[in-house]
């Protein structure tokens, strides 16, 4: 404010210099009825108009500290610059102003600072907070892989000694039975053979008593002959019977070894149906652990899916917020600032307002001294032209001569003073409408720039928020495209897995079949090598015959 007081002091001084030169030379040209006084008179005026003229308000402190440095040693060089002038109050009070003005704007832009420093330290928590829940969150998927493979192999482990139990008790329980099958079969041979025994003894007595009865019939035949043809008839039979009963006892032992071979034959059998039994179930049991890592694998994928749009989410909201607070900031501080700048100018044209009387009131001080001066010249050249006259004129007419003159002095005095009061009257006038007109620029000039830098605050504002809103946009459809790339690589591993196991299942099985087939083909050749034949088709006896 006191660089614009001190422009609005130079252009009234300049405009004070300008009516006071003009008032003189109108002065000096209405008396230029004689040369030599009129010469006079226009060189006081001129000098008064020019001592007018240069007539400015003194430099000021603020003025002086920021003059250059040629002006400055100028000014050192005077006689009385040897000790500073005393600066005005005005400028004391603007640099304070300015000062103060200076403070606030360092405490807002180092609140701004302090805050954006607040708000990245928020940021970076946050980050370190969603990482360290994101590791927490792999360790424990990690340790439930791990448990779930330390379970599957306990379980295959567990089924292995339970299969290989399961098949020791089924290879006891087909030796029992094969066991006990042989032990009825040997009873069973007993019985026929005891049957068969008692049937030929039976016989025997039949026909010894057969035969005693025709030879006791016989009475002609010598009882030598008689007991010699009982002899051989005896022997006979006992040959017969013989032969009959060792027929009997290699035919059993065909069938009985038959039976052993057929009984081991069906223990081969049954225990191939109890290996697939065991070999199916293993991998059944094997796809079912299969397809539970492969659900828990899926259910994992999906709970790291959902935390990784959560954090982001979490992460975005406070990006967001922290975007809102700092724009908030950001208006609060231009709206103070606008407040600010509108105070200052208020109070800047206030002081004007106050200041322009008492402006206006020296500048009309100084064109009264200035009129004053030109009066004093005017005097001095009236004294001057009256002498002169006085010296060149009869005595006679002194007197009228000396009242014309007077009266031409009081009148020109009076149309000088006319004009110096009406160049005052339009001074002020015209200082009046210029302020106010200059100050209504000023305000215009200021809404215009406050109302154009809040647009471009807004403008920074929105697109600020608006890049922000598609890098969040962005960042989501980043995450869904890893997102459906990881789940599209774990149902690429699945499907490879469970290929692998198909296969591995598919050779398994193959191997089994094979290594039966051999092993149930080898016992066929041997029997067959033995002579047993086809054992296929061989009935045991039923429980019920036992």
């Amino acid at each position: 404010m006191p660089y614009a007081n001190y422009a609005l002091r130079g252009t009234q001084g300049d405009a004070a210099s300008s009516l006071a030169a003009s008032a003189a030379l109108s002065f000096s040209s209405s008396s230029s009825s004689t040369s030599s006084s009129s010469t006079a008179f226009s060189s006081s005026s001129a000098v008064a108009a020019e001592r007018a003229a240069g007539a400015h308000p003194p430099t000021s402190s603020v003025a002086r500290v920021f003059a250059p440095p040629l002006q400055q040693k100028e000014d050192a060089g005077s006689p009385c610059s040897i000790f500073a002038p005393v600066a005005p109050a005005s400028s004391v009070s603007k640099e304070i102003q300015e000062h103060e003005q200076d403070s606030v704007w360092q405490e807002q832009m180092s609140g701004y600072k302090r805050m954006r420093r607040q708000h990245q330290k928020q940021l970076i928590a946050l980050e370190n907070k969603l990482k360290a829940e994101m590791d927490e969150h792999k360790l424990r998927l990690q340790k439930e892989v791990e448990t779930q493979a330390n379970n599957t192999c306990i379980e295959l482990e567990r089924l292995a000694k339970k299969q290989a139990a399961q098949l020791e008790k089924e290879i006891k329980a087909s030796s029992t039975e094969e066991k006990r099958i042989q032990q009825q079969i040997l009873v069973q041979q007993k019985k026929e053979l005891t049957t068969f025994l008692d049937t030929q003894k039976k016989q025997y007595r039949l026909c010894r008593d057969r035969i005693k009865e025709e030879m006791t019939e016989d009475l002609s035949t010598p009882k030598e002959e008689k007991q010699e043809r009982l002899s051989r008839h005896k022997e006979t039979m006992q040959r017969s019977q013989a032969e009959e009963e060792a027929q009997l006892l290699n035919q059993q032992r065909l069938i009985y070894e038959r039976s052993c071979r057929a009984l081991k034959r069906r223990s081969v059998i049954k225990k191939h149906e109890f290996e697939q039994e065991q070999i199916r179930e293993e991998l059944n049991k094997k796809k079912l652990q299969k397809e539970m890592e492969h659900a828990l694998m899926i259910r994992q994928d999906e709970s790291t899916q959902d935390l990784e749009r959560r954090q982001l989410e979490c992460l975005h909201r406070l990006r967001m917020e922290l975007i809102r607070l700092q724009h908030n900031t950001e208006l609060e501080n231009q709206e103070e600032y606008n407040n600010r700048r509108q105070r200052e100018l208020h109070r800047k044209h206030a002081l004007e307002r106050r200041q322009q009387p008492r402006n206006l009131k020296a500048l009309e001080m100084q064109i009264k001294k200035q009129f004053q001066d030109t009066c004093k010249v005017q005097n001095k050249q009236y004294k001057a032209l009256r002498n002169h006259q006085l010296e060149v004129s009869p005595k006679s007419d002194h007197k009228a001569l000396m009242k014309t003159l007077k009266e031409e002095q009081t009148r020109k005095l009076a149309v000088l003073a006319e004009q110096y009061e009406q160049s005052i009257n339009n001074l002020m006038a015209s200082q009046a409408l210029r302020l106010e007109a200059e100050q209504e620029a000023e305000c215009q000039a200021l809404k215009q720039q406050l109302q154009q830098e809040m647009e471009l605050l807004d403008a920074y504002q929105g697109k600020t928020k608006t890049q922000a809103e598609a890098q969040h946009e962005n960042d989501m459809q980043k995450l869904e495209q890893k997102a459906s790339l990881r789940r599209a690589h774990l149902e690429q591993k699945i499907e490879e897995e469970l290929a692998v196991l198909q296969k591995e299942r598919t050779e398994k099985v193959k191997h089994l079949f094979e290594r039966q087939e051999r092993e149930l083909e080898a016992f066929d050749v041997e029997s067959s090598r033995l002579g047993f034949g086809s054992l296929a088709s061989f009935d045991f006896p039923k429980e019920d015959d036992r």
